[in-house]
């Protein structure tokens, strides 16, 4: 992953293109936030559209997560015969093609394999997106040109996705999705524009990259990534009926607080950058701690409105300030597959969603309230510090 100079492949990247690159990149992961979480605040609207209940129509959110999980190595490896401009433009079009399918699914399985579809360009894209983003780069500022390509998808939670939530709730949510299309249309054109062409792909050793990922330094910085991302998701996504019942939030206040999360997130993702540029291991240890702390102080801080705000504002860093080492972690480690590891990387964040997810609604099914929600994702962030420190034991 080192390089001296910003190139893709053999072509160099002057400065100003490598911004645009990266902004193109982030136009990207901007679409793909938006279509991923907007579903979720379109729930009971889309189940009577479609005229199912709402938990059936919440398998719309799952079917997505594993779409992400499933596809990653597959879409990777699929496109890697192309070069990586290339990959990521087709990669685009199946994002578009999948949201217009969405908006025009006459029932809820075709909705459902529309979002099937759409889902499979996710892990690649982040995958060979972050690579490209390192790649244009000098060494000592890849983290940060990583954090810049997931910044589009934390921005997308506070501009793309109230945004296509209202929409939806105002004129309908066939046009939240057609709204998303556009995203990926601007995408594309921005990808091709920004994007040099540089080298055409080679078919890669399908079984030498796989042998790469059973690595025990790659799988415990995979499984330190499904941990940080399990601990984030206890709470998130118990978030607003905690609110509710330990703030005692007005569903304005709900709004409100989701907003703050995404701005939590948008300046946590830059920390995380800023400091994994310094030391991978180093950060990842000081914002997992960081959130471990802020999560066991959260039962307090949500008791009122002034904590909530506060509370959810330096969670929501600490918790994304996780992604860009953790990432950068996976691909050092897989120095020689940093395409798939990155990808696959990517799925296994969706993992810890949906475990995080499971874990919460575990701990609510004993009989603990939210307060104990926000506890269980503490341990959690703890047992992905110690994954930290048994990877460093690997190495010596």
């Amino acid at each position: 992953m080192s390089v001296d100079a910003p190139t893709i492949g053999s072509v160099a990247v002057k400065p100003y293109s490598t911004r645009l690159a990266l902004l193109a990149l982030s136009i990207g992961a901007f679409g793909i936030g938006t279509t991923e979480f907007s579903p979720m605040g379109l729930l009971s609207v889309i189940a009577e559209g479609v005229d199912v209940s709402i938990p059936k129509a919440g398998l719309l959110v799952s079917a997505y997560a594993m779409g992400v999980l499933i596809g990653a190595p597959f879409m990777t490896l699929a496109f890697s015969r192309f070069g990586k401009r290339t990959a990521l433009i087709f990669l685009m079009i199946i994002f578009t093609i999948g949201n217009l399918m969405s908006a025009m699914a006459p029932g809820y399985y075709s909705l459902l394999f529309a979002r099937l579809l759409t889902s499979l360009n996710h892990g690649a894209f982040f995958g060979l997106g972050t690579v490209v983003a390192a790649s244009l780069v000098p060494k000592e500022k890849q983290a940060s040109a990583v954090a810049a390509v997931f910044m589009g998808l934390t921005i997308a939670n506070i501009g793309g996705v109230p945004t296509a939530t209202w929409l939806g709730q105002q004129v309908g949510w066939r046009m939240a999705f057609v709204g998303t299309a556009a995203i990926g249309i601007i995408a594309i054109l921005a990808l091709s524009f920004a994007l040099p062409k540089g080298e055409r792909g080679t078919m890669p050793n399908v079984r030498a990259e796989f042998k790469v990922l059973t690595r025990p330094a790659v799988l415990l910085a995979m499984a330190t990534t499904v941990m940080g991302a399990a601990a984030m998701f206890t709470l998130y996504t118990y978030i607003a009926p905690a609110l509710e019942t330990l703030t005692g939030a007005s569903g304005q206040f709900v709004t409100i607080s989701l907003a703050l999360i995404g701005v939590g997130f948008t300046i946590g993702n830059w920390l995380g950058g800023r400091l994994a540029d310094w030391s991978l291991d180093g950060a990842t240890k000081i914002f997992l701690i960081a959130l471990a702390l802020i999560m066991f102080v959260m039962p307090f801080a949500l008791t009122t409105h002034t904590g909530a705000v506060l509370g959810l504002l330096f969670w929501g860093a600490a918790a994304f300030a996780v992604v860009p080492p953790v990432q950068m972690r996976v691909m050092s480690a897989a120095a020689e597959a940093p395409g798939l590891a990155s990808s696959i990387n990517v799925g296994a964040f969706n993992l810890g969603n949906a475990l995080g997810a499971f874990i919460g609604a575990g701990v609510i099914s004993l009989g603990f309230d939210y307060a104990a929600v926000s506890i269980a994702g503490a341990l959690l962030a703890l047992m992905g510090f110690g994954l930290v420190y048994a990877s460093k034991l690997i190495r010596t």
